[in-house]
């Protein structure tokens, strides 16, 4: 039998990732350090999906299996003999699956087997190389590394709420999901023939669609709940935030400065037609009451959300850059600053409390170069815009 092995048996592993590749008839080997979900991954073989949809159904993923991350001869032993593999435990913790992954390929060329197509689930920009770059530090310098490795660049778009207390201590495997169910990935960059896999949606630019996914998709998932906390803070959930019609407008008008702007960037990629269909879609699933996502959950993570190459900032120079005004990203990045939803026990994210108490005191300009990456010259247009929005704000004009 076919075997996938998926770095990650998180939320985005089980319920997206995993998922496709077993439904497609591949067995699925979850490498984690959770050894909780490892055993019972052993112990079940399977595990459910809870689709919070209109349509509401569960999804049993059937033949897998868990090898705990921490055993790396294991680790390698597996990546050596499987079809390909996969990532999605987020970008800061990514590097640490590096040295498992040049044991596993220098193994599997050991043994003969052809390449490695490695598809990167982790919505960053600039992925592949990335990757390659943190490969080639494990590597021997005369390792084939172009040859053997196929590094697939993502744009995952599945939205996973955070999963109650009571249910994750209850059964430690299920989780909660939308039904969307699309992997859009790089056509281009796999080295061996791309799998038939209902729902893999391989695209000839990337591009386009990482970045399309960061700054319409997470800027108006941002937007949402930073506007939300602003003007309406007693809200709770998503589809709260987009059903008030202040929130929910100025977020539609803030998605479309960015779809302006990739209509510029990527003119054979995107349209007016198609980019208005794709944030319909978006604020339509954004409203989806049965999945519960709340806006502490979107919007938590400043220091990430905030940063430079990320769906605000990362939008606002983009749009910038394309000659499109955008006052709704700019008016995002100072609402943003001013963010401190708590979760369901009144607790502030821990990156985000100290952010509260250790960065913010010390004034915007401190937060737009040491968060943000701005510079004031540099980034002349940019600082001036936030500075105008934290103006507005603090007047109660935002």
């Amino acid at each position: 039998m076919r075997t996938f092995v998926q770095f990650g048996a998180g939320n985005i592993g089980r319920s997206f990732v995993g998922q496709l590749f077993s439904r497609a008839g591949y067995q699925v080997v979850f490498i984690d350090i959770d050894e909780r979900i490892i055993a019972a991954l052993n112990e079940r073989g399977r595990y459910p999906v809870e689709v919070k949809d209109e349509v509401p159904e569960t999804i049993w993923v059937e033949n897998v299996r868990g090898v705990d991350a921490r055993d790396v001869e294991r680790c390698a032993e597996e990546l050596a003999r499987c079809e390909l593999c996969a990532t999605a435990i987020g970008p800061a913790a990514l590097p640490k699956t590096f040295p498992t992954i040049a044991r596993g390929l220098q193994s599997r060329m050991a043994a003969g087997r052809g390449p490695l197509d490695i598809i990167i689930c982790e919505n960053m920009r600039d992925a592949a190389a990335i990757v390659r770059a943190g490969l080639a530090e494990h590597l021997p310098n005369d390792f084939p590394v172009d040859e053997m490795v196929g590094l697939i660049e993502t744009s995952i778009g599945k939205m996973v709420p955070i999963m109650p207390d009571e249910v994750r201590q209850r059964d430690p495997l299920v989780v909660y999901a939308e039904a969307y169910n699309t992997l859009i990935c790089d056509g281009q960059a796999f080295k061996n023939p791309i799998p038939d896999v209902p729902g893999l949606a391989p695209k000839a630019n990337m591009k386009a669609y990482v970045d399309r996914k960061l700054f319409i998709h997470n800027l108006g998932h941002a937007l949402c709940a930073y506007l939300a906390h602003i003007w309406a803070p007693e809200l709770v959930y998503t589809w709260q935030a987009i059903e008030h019609p202040r929130i929910g407008q100025t977020t539609r008008e803030g998605m479309w400065e960015s779809g302006q702007a990739l209509i510029k960037a990527y003119p054979q990629e995107f349209d007016e037609a198609d980019i208005g269909v794709h944030i319909d879609d978006l604020l339509r699933r954004f409203c989806n009451k049965a999945l519960g996502d709340t806006i502490y959950r979107v919007g938590r993570d400043l220091p990430r959300k905030l940063s430079r190459d990320d769906r605000l900032v990362g939008a606002l120079l983009f749009d910038i850059a394309h000659g499109v005004e955008a006052p709704v990203t700019a008016l995002g990045v100072a609402a943003g600053m001013r963010f401190r939803a708590t979760d369901e026990h009144g607790q502030l994210y821990p990156a985000d409390a100290a952010f509260a108490t250790e960065v913010y005191p010390r004034g915007i300009e401190h937060v737009m170069r040491d968060v943000c990456g701005l510079h004031p010259q540099r980034d002349k247009e940019a600082w001036a815009m936030i500075l105008g929005a934290e103006r507005l704000l603090s007047a109660g004009d935002g």
